[in-house]
């Protein structure tokens, strides 16, 4: 795949992330639909819910569950993203770089630190403090 054609690729996933964010939402549980509501506070019921759908890594790894971690990421990078005052971006030219052709947040408080909401998601998975992600926010918030 070209580097234009990946850019297109990347422009449509922006365009349709309301979208894929509502899908995401709404196949969580009751009452925890209610609870991801878009807020900070929502991140610490989001990895609950990880934690209890995956007992580790290894768990999310299949390619049925690909979806699934992928409605995480965006979910997180989207709360990470207002918080924040980033913006999505993803690196498709430099094979070599960490997080090469996955979306990433970058500039406002994060300055030029990359930062990959689909590693954090599975990292919560490895960590499984069940306040892993709320604490990232909370570091790159102040």
């Amino acid at each position: 795949m070209n580097e234009a054609s990946t850019g297109d690729q990347f422009q449509s996933w922006l365009a349709h992330m309301d979208d894929a964010i509502e899908a995401f939402v709404t196949s969580a549980p009751e009452p925890l639909r209610q609870q991801l509501d878009g807020t900070p506070a929502s991140l610490d019921k989001l990895e609950a819910w990880l934690l209890t759908r995956y007992a580790g890594v290894a768990d999310s790894r299949p390619p049925s569950e690909a979806a699934f971690i992928g409605g995480a990421a965006l979910y997180l990078g989207e709360i990470l993203r207002v918080a924040t005052g980033s913006k999505w971006t993803i690196e498709n030219r430099d094979k070599k770089f960490v997080y090469f052709g996955l979306p990433i947040l970058h500039g406002g408080r994060l300055g030029q630190m990359p930062a990959c909401p689909m590693t954090m998601v599975t990292a919560s998975l490895d960590r499984r403090t069940g306040r892993y992600l709320s604490t990232i926010l909370a570091n790159f918030s102040t």
